[in-house]
């Protein structure tokens, strides 16, 4: 055997795992090569050393160290603010879908708030309208019965909310609408801000905050991916059959 593969045999004697005959053979090899001799009485000072080194008691720090660590978020508080956020947009959901099913008998009943002309204006697209208000209320009771963030809606809305709003403007100014029609889109426009807040980060009901960070999109190229670091692991000689350390690699 080599060196090193003697030197684990020494390190087992150390620990008091050598078998006899490790240890026969050990002393015969220490007898005759003077390197291993002197790493064997450098190991037996070191571990002797750390057997009987004394602990220091230290002064104990770690009330100071707690101290000093930042004031906790207010998690409490901000768990109210999302239920309270969740309650209200559930009842906007709710407050939305009777709006447009109240939109649908009016319909049905022939009283339009727009003015607008022809069949088409009078029927089909009343009725679209009014499924637009029954899905966008369906939707925010659909957020505000779930604990995962609303980001998926947040698009949506935004698009439909914006057009709105510039149609609305539209149609105020060269009076096409009623007054009363453009104060029940306030529902529409309140339950959008809710889903905004609720998306934030820091908003989001189904875990704590990310620490300002910002997220990292898991959308990566293969070319993204970083390459995997060296590996310092050196092979080593299979130790002698009989030796501790291959009964132990063996029992792991």
């Amino acid at each position: 055997m080599r060196c090193e593969q003697w030197r684990e045999v020494l390190s087992a004697q150390l620990d008091g795992e050598e078998t006899p005959a490790e240890r026969a053979a050990a002393e015969t090899h220490l007898a005759g090569c003077g390197d291993c001799r002197t790493w064997f009485d450098q190991a037996a000072a070191v571990t002797r050393r750390a057997r009987l080194s004394v602990t220091v008691a230290h002064e104990d720090r770690t009330d100071a160290i707690l101290a000093a660590l930042p004031a906790p978020a207010p998690y409490r508080r901000r768990q109210r603010l999302v239920l309270t956020l969740r309650a209200a947009l559930g009842l906007i959901g709710a407050l939305q879908v009777l709006l447009g099913l109240a939109q649908i008998g009016r319909g049905a009943a022939g009283e339009h708030a727009h003015s607008a002309a022809g069949a088409l204006a009078s029927g089909h697209l009343w009725h679209e309208s009014a499924a637009w208000n029954v899905a966008v209320g369906a939707g925010f009771l659909f957020v505000a019965a779930r604990r995962t963030p609303p980001t998926g809606l947040v698009p949506t809305l935004s698009a439909f909310v914006g057009t709105l709003v510039l149609l609305s403007v539209n149609d105020l100014v060269i009076g096409r609408v009623d007054t009363a029609r453009l104060v029940s889109h306030g529902f529409l426009l309140t339950g959008y801000a809710i889903v905004v807040a609720m998306s934030r980060p820091r908003r989001r009901p189904d875990g704590p905050a990310n620490r300002g960070r910002p997220e990292q999109s898991r959308w990566r190229l293969p070319a993204e991916d970083e390459a995997p670091a060296p590996s310092n692991l050196r092979l080593l000689p299979p130790p002698h059959p009989g030796s501790a350390y291959r009964q132990d690699r063996t029992a792991a």
